[in-house]
């Protein structure tokens, strides 16, 4: 998605008559896009005119050249600032990607391409625009399949229009300069450098093709953690770290750089929603620990992922017990002694549970097992992905054993990721399923004009044959649904768990796997909560089951709908005061199912007036 864009010379006209700004409000109005931020509308405003003086006619710039501003990186929420694009001398196809900051000083940071600077009314870390330039790059380039297979070449940089020449030897500091060699920087006084920079990539124009196959260009199949996990591993996958996840990333390399230099015990707690980045971040920790000799472990209480990345790292060239040290779930830290470990990352913390072991007998609490093992110890978490009566993983708890066991309790922005890399970047998706299942009020109620592919079916069959066509693509599509179905095929393998109407049956997902996942033949089994959480998909259809319906206006949750089977309400069922806890774990796992698919979400339900109310709320 492209806000705005036009040649050079059209540009100008919006500069010089005082209404670019307004012509970019105008363009989210037209993509559909409520975009209520009076800092970014003042940011267009300052910026924009600042990038129009590098067009004067004295620099020789072609003013025929094709620009664009605010371009929604695919399948993320990150938006590119301004690119120029044209063809060289060579005829070589170019676009330059302009990284615009209205800063004027910074502070120096510790943190490998982090800076330190004053945003809305206080210090803070943020990363060096150069970062910023070359991380949307390399994104574009892995997401565009023109930019992939080289026909058009993504050149970053950053222009500082505002930056203090007497503050240049912050900007460009020695820790500072490889980055800067990937994507050069101007401060203020840099103008004509920056057009010549300009002018060596772009000399001619292309009437907007370059832009056009920017936009609209065929997606390369997305990149799945589990997919890219081995390359993770030795160092050379192809996941860019973007924005706050960079800042948390190296956040926590600093921290455990610390730890190790004055042997003090540190806990971190890292928050964000579905799809913002935490298990990357969390398997690139991993991936760097290891190959500087650390003694790290992930930890998950979710088996589905673990098996999942162990059967692919059991493919490559690791030893089966090498892997299975990696990876470990939630309860294996019962017996481990204090600072057994240097690093344990535990991923979706908010699964962690009181007592481990198969009858939950064992140990005392798997929070305080992890802080009590490691130096530092990495909570990957999402309060509104608990789904188990057993859930206990909260900021809260952490904090509270963090202390107990005298470990340094981290807590802040640089900690936080809020940025959406699933569901095709869209932050309205997640909003719209807030709305949609009470969780919380937002802003976005409809979901008009963003590229997620979203429907809701009548009947599960017809939802089942069209993803089936999906899946043919990669083995990257599966159907999910609400636990209302009892396991009866787990012990005859004849019986159909989930009938639907006269022309829909299926099974649960085998009990003799635990990678259903990835399993080249389990597409037509339905998975649950248990299996998918930690996961993701290109597409995924999801049955909401009757314990999710709609009346009076109002979405209500029917405990008594749940299967017999299902054990993530025990203890709460029949107890009037948990009757909130049971909402609000009826809710969230729908939410968490629903956001399981990258590039779109099929919905069937089988309570008609919650269909017609989606419907509804996805065509006002």
């Amino acid at each position: 998605m492209i806000v705005y864009s036009g040649n050079i010379n059209n540009f100008h006209q919006d500069v010089i008559n005082g209404i670019i700004a307004e012509r970019i409000e105008e363009g989210f109005r037209k993509n559909g896009i409520n975009h209520n931020n009076p800092r970014e509308h003042r940011a267009f405003a300052n910026s924009l005119p600042q990038i129009d003086s590098i067009f004067d006619p004295a620099f020789g710039i072609n003013r025929d050249l094709n620009i664009a501003i605010e371009f929604q990186i695919p399948l993320t929420s990150k938006r590119v600032d301004f690119i120029i694009s044209g063809k060289d001398n060579n005829d070589n196809r170019n676009a330059i990607i302009i990284e615009l900051k209205q800063w004027e000083d910074i502070e120096l940071s510790n943190k490998q391409d982090i800076v330190i600077t004053f945003i809305a009314g206080a210090l803070r870390e943020e990363i060096h625009p150069s970062y910023q330039a070359y991380s949307y790059a390399k994104t574009i380039e892995n997401f565009n399949q023109f930019v992939q297979e080289g026909n058009i070449h993504v050149i970053p940089c950053a222009f500082l229009h505002n930056f203090i020449e007497s503050n240049r030897s912050k900007i460009e500091d020695i820790r500072y300069v490889d980055i800067i060699h990937e994507a050069p920087i101007f401060l203020q006084a840099d103008r004509k450098k920056l057009a010549e920079f300009i002018k060596k990539y772009v000399t001619k124009a292309d009437d907007g093709e370059i832009l056009y196959e920017i936009e609209n260009g065929r997606i390369r199949p997305s990149l799945s953690l589990q997919d890219e996990l081995e390359k993770m591993i030795k160092g050379n996958d192809s996941f860019e770290l973007l924005d706050e996840q960079k800042i948390a990333y190296e956040t926590i390399l600093e921290i455990l750089n610390e730890s190790l230099k004055d042997n003090t015990k540190h806990t971190l707690v890292v928050q964000g929603g579905p799809g913002t980045g935490k298990s990357v971040i969390a398997i690139k920790i991993l991936a760097k620990l290891i190959r500087k000799g650390f003694n790290v472990v992930y930890t998950s209480k979710n088996q589905a992922p673990r098996e999942v990345y162990y059967k692919k790292l059991s493919n490559g060239d690791y030893k089966k017990s090498y892997i299975k040290n990696l990876f470990k779930g939630s309860g294996a830290f019962v017996n481990s002694t204090s600072n057994e470990f240097d690093c344990i990352l535990a991923d979706e913390a908010h699964r962690l549970n009181e007592k481990s072991g198969l009858y939950s007998n064992l140990g005392v609490n798997q929070i305080k097992e992890i802080i009590n093992a490691s130096k530092i110890s990495v909570f990957f978490i999402d309060e509104d992905q608990r789904i188990s009566s057993k859930d206990i993983g909260s900021i809260e708890e952490i904090s509270k054993w963090a202390n107990l066991l005298n470990s340094k309790i981290h807590l802040g922005n640089n900690l936080k990721l809020s940025s959406q890399f699933r569901c095709n970047g869209s932050d309205a998706y997640l909003a719209f399923l807030d709305n949609l299942l009470e969780i919380r009020e937002t802003a976005n109620t409809s979901l008009d004009n963003i590229n997620y592919d979203i429907k809701v079916f009548d009947n599960p069959k017809l939802m089942m044959d069209e993803l089936r066509d999906k899946n043919a693509v990669n083995n990257k599509t599966r159907v999910l649904a609400g636990y209302c179905y009892d396991w009866i095929s787990k012990k005859d393998k004849t019986k159909f768990d989930i009938i639907i109407g006269d022309d829909f049956k299926a099974q649960w997902n085998f009990s003799n796997t635990t990678t259903w996942a990835i399993d080249e033949d389990s597409f037509e089994q339905v998975g649950c909560i248990h299996t998918c959480q930690g996961l993701e998909f290109d597409y995924v259809g999801v049955i909401i089951g009757k314990d999710l319906i709609f009346r009076n206006g109002k979405i209500q949750t029917d405990i008594k709908a749940r299967a017999s089977t299902d054990k993530s309400l025990s203890g709460f069922k029949n107890n009037p005061k948990h009757a909130k806890d049971c909402e609000t774990i009826i809710k969230n796992t729908y939410r968490t199912l629903l956001s399981r698919g990258q590039k779109g979400c099929y919905i069937y339900c089988e309570d008609y007036a919650l269909s017609k109310h989606i419907k509804e709320m996805l065509n006002r």
